[in-house]
């Protein structure tokens, strides 16, 4: 008879004295569970040969398992993963068979653990037990190491359970029947493992809830604080689902710029779509922000997004946060509304005289605020956007953007306290000064929109151009032209801007 696969396992101790005094109610499936589980590796072949599931199923009154029912597309979606990575696994197959799509093949890793329980001779799961000589033994070595006992000859391709499975999973189906015998995926990939020993099924089914349902998941946005690379991946960026962490950002901006006391935006932007409210749409906005700021620039002659790009390939992208980010839009949009308040412009002054009734406060300028003037209309929105991210972008390292470290906030959910708090850092950085007299510049520029009255018929012209997808590069061309007239180093940049537009 041979000799049970023997397999080290490394002992960890997760128990709190507290925990003794918790109630553990066998009627309710709870035992006390043993205060140490075991971490160990394993063919993932093997572990699925060892390994039972058992899905929820309800007979009559009685309901047993925990798992839900197992999806064949998913274990097939982590196989392809598994050989070829991400995100060419998610690629069509007509994408995949193109040699030029040969460089976005990664290393299919799974480094999180697959958590199963090692059944012990007395758990019945409906109406069967482990055979006798399958029960995974678990012998101590030392206070570290502890040895587990596989079933004799179970690695071999022919081995099956006499009874049930002596593991069952906990959590990773998906993960490990991706290596069913139809993957083709080598014998020899392990996986990870976590082991609970004898662990009662009410335990589990706990346990099954802390780990899928209980957490916060990730934002996407959050993944931008958290892995400043992921910013300028281009891996990622081919992928069909590229899009999400710039769109998340931009949303949240967008929100951020909405909710903000300080905004000049503070519940001046349409979240819900109502043609009615005078005011340009989330949409409108967060197409503004994606467009600009976070534009991927991964092609040499695309836009490079100040917060989500490389400035250069050896500096890598901005380490600003979320609300370092947000701070920086409501600054610009803050000192832009000031400028034209102070501004004696006959334009301005134009659509003050036309709207001359305040009914929305006493900080509504109808220079800025009126559904007359282009800075409250999609055009402007993402003409500004467009227009000092792609003047600050080049001059990133000249103004010192990237030596802003403001690191004192929370690095969970983006709160308003910490963008006041980067508001008033952001005051005092030596780029401030450039901010503020792009936005002096860009106040005297005539933003009165096509349907303003008054205007001559080469203005109106002019303005209907502004009109449709061309009219953003149009207008964000007047607005560089304008710019290019002032002194300074962001005037040189925008000429430089205008030039190559023109030549392109």
């Amino acid at each position: 008879m041979s000799a049970p696969i023997s397999v080290k396992a490394v002992k960890c101790k997760q128990w709190l004295a507290d925990w003794d005094a918790f109630p553990y109610p066998a009627d309710n499936q709870r035992k006390k569970p043993e205060p140490t589980i075991f971490l160990f590796t394993l063919s993932a072949k093997q572990l699925r040969k060892l390994s039972g599931v058992f899905d929820r199923r309800r007979d009559g009154g009685d309901a047993s398992g925990i798992q839900r029912a197992h999806e064949k597309g998913r274990s097939e979606s982590i196989s392809k993963y598994v050989r070829n990575g991400y995100p060419f696994c998610d690629l069509s197959s007509k994408m995949q068979q193109d040699p030029e799509n040969d460089s976005l093949k990664k290393p299919g890793w799974l480094p999180t653990a697959i958590v199963v329980n090692l059944l012990g001779p007395a758990q019945e799961r409906r109406g069967k037990k482990v055979a006798g000589d399958e029960i995974v033994g678990v012998k101590n070595i030392d206070d570290n190491l502890a040895e587990l006992l596989l079933p004799a000859g179970s690695d071999s391709a022919e081995w099956e359970p006499a009874g049930i499975p002596p593991i069952e999973i906990i959590d990773g189906q998906h993960r490990l029947f991706a290596f069913d015998s139809t993957s083709s995926l080598p014998d020899d990939f392990q996986l990870p493992v976590v082991a609970f020993h004898e662990l009662d099924i009410g335990w589990q089914a706990y346990l099954f809830w802390s780990i899928n349902v209980s957490p916060k998941k990730i934002n996407p946005s959050h993944a931008y604080d958290l892995f400043p690379l992921l910013r300028t991946q281009d891996w990622l960026e081919k992928s069909p689902a590229s899009h999400i962490y710039r769109e998340a950002r931009a949303q949240e901006l967008t929100e951020i710029l909405y909710r903000h006391p300080n905004s000049p935006w503070y519940k001046r932007i349409n979240m819900l779509g109502d043609r009615r409210s005078g005011w340009v749409s989330q949409a409108g906005w967060v197409q503004a922000i994606f467009n600009s700021f976070l534009s991927a620039g991964t092609s040499p002659r695309s836009r490079k997004g100040l917060f989500a790009t490389n400035l250069t390939q050896v500096t890598g992208p901005l380490q600003w946060n979320r609300p370092q980010q947000a701070a920086t839009l409501i600054f610009f949009w803050s000192e832009l509304k000031l400028a034209i308040k102070n501004t004696k412009a006959s334009w301005a002054q134009a659509l003050r005289e036309q709207e001359k009734v305040i009914e929305l406060g006493d900080d509504f300028d109808p220079a800025f605020h009126s559904s007359l003037s282009l800075l409250n209309q999609e055009q402007g929105v993402r003409a500004i956007g467009l227009t000092i991210n792609d003047i600050l972008f080049p001059l990133a390292e000249k103004l010192g953007l990237d030596e802003w470290n403001f690191t004192d906030v929370d690095v969970g959910e983006t709160k308003d306290e910490d963008v006041e708090a980067s508001l008033q850092n952001l005051a005092s950085q030596p780029f401030a000064e450039t901010l503020q007299k792009i936005a002096q510049t860009l106040a005297e520029f005539d933003w009165r929109s096509a349907n303003a009255p008054n205007l001559t018929p080469e203005q109106q012209l002019e303005r209907a151009s502004y009109r449709g997808t061309g009219g953003y590069s149009r207008l964000r061309a007047a607005l560089l032209a304008h710019l290019s007239s002032a002194n300074g180093e962001y005037a040189q940049v925008a000429g430089n801007l205008l030039s190559a537009s023109k030549a392109n």
